[in-house]
């Protein structure tokens, strides 16, 4: 394992080392322990720092709800469990309104969680009920009228790309953003997708190019998605790359194009580059493209993703052609969900009736 992960030493006597201690003995019983820590500590590393970031923002809600009705932090008790879900949706937020269900959902889930990991136990029943009850509620507030979060994210479609390419300008930031929208559109990215990417990951070939993709939220593995050249050169995302890294290796420091840099960069308005773009500032320039571009309406993070499966099924793309290019399994239900929303309007039981 090399030695970037150093075990800690056991923490003094426990429950669970007494045990050990009895059955094997006092030494066997600090090596179990030390290996029960350098396990924890695997676990911490790989955790993807997304999920971790999650985890916390829950645990933060629980303590503000166990802090509001002066419940022990370390009790997820079936009662606790399910006011929790009710409060959430009527007041939850710090501002005093309530969350969206899916918020909800997410946090609910995190916080039980959180709970067995500090050692207290969240039955299943406790939990199942929770999540009924949250549920019964979300159909309470849609039959009063009240509908919270976004909704699904907007798909991407050729219409919308041909008008993001015709807006931007002719600056490296306007080629950065051309190419980050054609390019994402083209390998169904995630936002987090193009901020990892390093130059080194976009290999041009005869017929396109290659784009090596780290892909997954907790199984990480890398695709290699094949893009070829666009018919139209306007919407072509192998031309935009190339003008794209042309004009950056020509206006900036050498080493934004070397094979370790990111593949997309950063650019203040003076035009200097600033660093590779992570994935907030991905979701935030794909919005702000696609307003610019007075796209209908404005995508999201998740537009480019949810496109390429919307646009290839109205091509007639079967599931395990656009799978395979967008990393998702073939039976994917997300996947499946994105290719209804073509199908609901091409294979439609009203469409041609009138």
């Amino acid at each position: 394992m090399g030695n970037t992960l150093e075990p800690p030493q056991p923490s003094g006597s426990s429950e669970l080392l007494l045990r050990w201690a009895d059955r094997h003995g006092i030494d066997t019983a600090q090596r179990l322990a030390q290996a029960e820590n350098f396990a924890d500590a695997v676990a911490q590393a790989i955790t993807p720092e997304n999920t971790t970031d999650t985890y916390t923002k829950s645990w933060r809600v629980w303590e503000r709800f166990c802090e509001t009705q002066e419940f022990p932090l370390l009790e997820g008790s079936r009662g606790a469990l399910v006011a929790f879900a009710a409060w959430m949706l009527r007041e939850g937020q710090q501002d005093g309104t309530g969350y969206a269900p899916a918020t909800a959902k997410t946090h609910l889930a995190a916080t039980a969680v959180g709970l067995r990991q500090r050692g207290q136990a969240v039955s299943k029943d406790a939990f199942a009920e929770a999540r009924t009850a949250l549920d019964g509620l979300t159909v309470q507030l849609l039959k009063a009228g009240e509908r919270r979060g976004r909704g699904k994210a907007v798909a991407a479609d050729i219409d919308g790309l041909l008008l993001i390419a015709r807006s931007c300008p002719p600056t490296l930031t306007g080629l950065r953003d051309k190419t980050l929208v054609l390019t994402g559109f083209n390998f169904a990215s995630r936002a987090s997708e193009p901020a990892g990417l390093l130059v080194g990951d976009v290999r041009l070939h005869p017929r396109g190019m290659v784009v090596s993709v780290l892909t997954g939220k907790t199984t990480y593995s890398v695709r290699e998605a094949k893009i070829p050249y666009a018919q139209d050169p306007e919407v072509c995302p192998v031309r935009a790359w190339t003008a794209y890294r042309t004009q950056l290796a020509s206006q900036a420091d050498p080493k934004w194009s070397m094979p370790d840099a990111p593949a997309f960069v950063g650019i203040h308005r003076s035009g200097v580059v600033t660093g590779g773009m992570g994935p907030d500032a991905v979701t935030r320039a794909i919005k702000r493209i696609s307003a610019r571009a007075q796209v209908p309406i404005v995508w999201t993070g998740h537009s480019l993703r949810s496109g390429l499966a919307t646009e290839g099924r109205k091509k007639g793309k079967d599931a395990v052609v656009i799978s395979r290019q967008g990393g998702w399994a073939p039976n994917s239900r997300e996947m499946l969900g994105y290719m209804r929303a073509a199908d609901e309007w091409d294979d439609n039981a009203a469409a041609g009736l009138m």
